[in-house]
């Protein structure tokens, strides 16, 4: 009954190898009535030795791949989240620079839309001028700012200006 036990264990020892070849149908070599029983039950045993080294080293190398792939998870959070922090300043910078943009060219109160390059009109632009006729600032004399060049009508309120004889009186722009 031992023997029986033992030849049904290597029978089944033999199917179970077989099935993992993917090679087609083999039957084993112990079920074979030709072949010494002794020989197949030995390669029945070395083929099976052979097949656990071969999934152990298996088994370790997916435990080392899985090892880096964790670490690799781990700087690719890391740099995604360095990214979102990234991005999260970066948007806020623009919308701040957008801001600015809007006051930078924001029409000052007064101010005629149909002019064109207001920049070109505005106070900081031209240096303080004082003509020579004036005091000089030792005397205690107050100094009024001129700006040469600069217009004075675009302090007006916009309903005081007509603009309706613009088109004719200006000649169109080239």
């Amino acid at each position: 009954m031992r023997r029986d036990k033992l030849n049904d264990r290597f029978l089944e020892l033999c199917s179970v190898m077989n099935s993992g070849k993917h090679t087609g149908v083999e039957e084993c070599s112990a079920s074979n009535p030709g072949k010494n029983a002794k020989l197949d039950k030995a390669s029945i045993l070395s083929d099976a030795t052979r097949m656990l080294t071969q999934l152990r080293g298996e088994t370790e190398k997916l435990k080392e791949s899985n090892v880096n792939l964790r670490e690799t998870i781990k700087d690719l959070k890391v740099e995604k989240n360095e990214l979102r922090d990234e991005k999260l300043s970066l948007k806020a910078e623009k919308e701040r620079l957008e801001q600015q943009l809007k006051a930078a060219s924001a029409a000052p109160t007064g101010f005629a839309p149909h002019m064109p390059y207001p920049a070109a009109f505005h106070p900081a632009v031209f240096p303080p001028f004082a003509p020579p006729y004036q005091v000089p600032a030792n005397k205690g004399a107050p100094v009024p700012a001129a700006f040469p060049g600069m217009a004075m009508w675009h302090w007006l309120p916009p309903t005081a200006m007509d603009t309706t004889q613009d088109p004719k009186l200006w000649p169109p722009n080239a």
